[in-house]
C-alpha cells in the first residue's frame, strides 16, 4: 500500500464523517455501501452518550464534522510533504488513548497508519465505541488495513515504539515503563487566551467556543485567561451568554454548583455570571465551569509569563498569538500535540 494510497482511503474516510450533521433537517446522500456503516456509527454515537455523561451529541458530531474537514487530499498532501515514507520499515505502534473528549486519540492513529506502520490501540474506558467502527468502515474500503490494526484491553505486549497520553501522573509510570521503546509521552497540558481589552464582541464571542466546546475538557481549551490590570470583564460575560444552556447539563450544573460553594465556603474573591466562574489564580487547569484569570502589567510581563510556563500551555489564544479566537478545537493535521511532530517521530523508527 502506497502513501498515495493511504492519503485516498483517509480522504473517503472524512467524506463519510462529514455525513453526520449537527442539524437532522440536514439532507445527506448516503450510498447502499455506507448504510451499514453510518447506522452502525449513528448508534454508537448514541451509546458513547451513555457510556460518558461528558460526550453529548452535539459534540460528538462537532468531532466527527471537524475530522472530517481535516482528512481532505489538500490537507493531507500539505500534512505529508515534508515526509518520506514511501520506504518505510514498518513497525508496530502502540497508542494508549486518553478519553476526555470524543475522538481526542485519531490524530496519533491517523499518523500511524498513514506513515506506513501498523497500529496497537488501547482505548479509555470513557471513549471507546466510536473508532472501533471507523476502522470497520476503513477495512472495508481498504482491507490491507484488516491485518494494521489492533485493538487490545490487556497489558500491552509485542510493539516496538509507543505513544501514550495521561495525567502527569501516569506519565512518570510511563515513562519509567516504557523508557526501553522509543516513545512519545505526553502530560497535562491547558490553553490561555490573552485578553487586551480591544477584542471586538465576535472575537470575544468565539472565545466561548474556545472555552465552552466539550465542556471545556480538552487541553486545548482555553482553561485561563491573561488580561491587563484593572481589566473590566462585562464585555467577556457578555459574550459568553450564548452559552447559559450548558446549565441543562446536569453534570456541569453540579461542578457549577459545588465549585461556586467551595469558593465561597473559603471565601475566594470571585466574578461569576451565573454559569461561569471567574476566578484569579496563578494555576492553569481551572474546574469545570471555572475559568482562572491572571493580570499582565506590560507586554514584557505578559511575555515573560508565557515564556516561564511554556511546558504547561498547549495553545495561546489570542490577536497575534499562536491561535485565533475560536479555533482551539478546529487544529490543522501538523498542530502537534505539546508541540512534539508525531510524524517526525514514526518517519524515524
Amino acid at each position: 500500500m502506497t502513501i498515495e494510497e493511504r492519503k485516498s482511503y483517509f480522504v473517503q474516510l472524512g467524506k463519510f464523517l462529514g455525513l453526520f450533521r449537527d442539524d437532522i433537517n440536514d439532507s445527506v446522500t448516503i450510498t447502499p455501501q455506507d448504510k451499514r456503516y453510518y447506522n452502525n456509527l449513528n448508534d454508537k454515537i448514541d451509546q458513547s452518550i451513555h457510556y460518558n455523561g461528558w460526550f453529548t451529541r452535539e459534540n460528538v458530531i462537532y468531532a466527527l464534522q471537524q475530522w472530517s474537514k481535516a482528512l481532505t487530499k489538500s490537507n493531507l498532501d500539505q500534512w505529508l510533504t515534508p515526509y518520506e515514507f514511501d520506504k518505510t520499515t514498518q513497525k508496530t505502534v502502540a497508542i494508549i488513548m486518553a478519553g476526555n473528549i470524543p475522538l481526542v486519540g485519531f490524530h496519533d492513529f491517523l499518523s500511524v497508519l498513514i506513515s506506513g506502520h501498523k497500529v496497537l490501540v488501547k482505548q479509555s474506558s470513557n471513549d471507546k465505541e466510536l473508532l472501533p467502527v471507523i476502522v470497520d468502515f476503513l477495512i472495508k474500503i481498504a482491507p490491507e488495513f484488516e491485518d494494521r490494526i489492533k485493538f487490545t484491553q490487556d497489558k500491552l505486549s509485542g510493539f516496538e515504539a509507543i505513544i501514550a497520553t495521561g495525567s502527569n501522573n501516569t506519565a512518570r509510570y510511563f515513562e519509567y515503563y516504557f523508557s526501553e521503546k522509543p516513545n512519545i509521552i505526553r502530560k497535562n497540558r491547558n490553553s490561555v487566551a490573552i485578553l487586551n481589552g480591544k477584542e471586538s464582541k465576535e472575537e470575544l464571542e468565539a472565545l466561548g467556543e474556545d472555552v465552552f466546546r466539550y465542556f471545556g475538557l480538552g487541553c486545548r481549551n482555553v482553561s485561563k485567561l491573561y488580561v491587563p490590570m484593572e481589566y473590566d470583564f462585562d464585555n467577556f460575560f457578555k459574550a459568553m451568554y450564548p452559552w447559559k444552556t450548558l446549565l441543562n447539563s446536569a453534570k456541569y450544573a453540579n461542578n457549577y454548583d459545588y465549585n461556586k460553594a467551595v469558593y465561597l465556603m473559603s471565601e475566594f474573591k470571585l466574578l461569576e455570571n451565573g454559569f461561569l466562574i471567574l476566578k484569579k489564580d496563578e494555576s492553569f487547569g481551572s474546574p469545570i465551569a471555572t475559568l482562572f484569570y491572571d493580570e499582565y502589567e506590560s507586554d514584557k510581563d505578559l511575555q515573560e509569563k508565557l515564556l516561564r510556563n511554556k511546558e504547561n500551555l498547549q495553545c495561546v489564544v489570542g490577536n497575534d498569538f499562536d491561535v485565533n479566537f475560536g479555533h482551539t478545537q478546529k487544529p490543522k493535521l501538523w498542530d502537534y500535540a505539546d508541540g512534539v511532530d508525531t510524524l517526525k517521530f514514526l518517519e524515524n523508527l
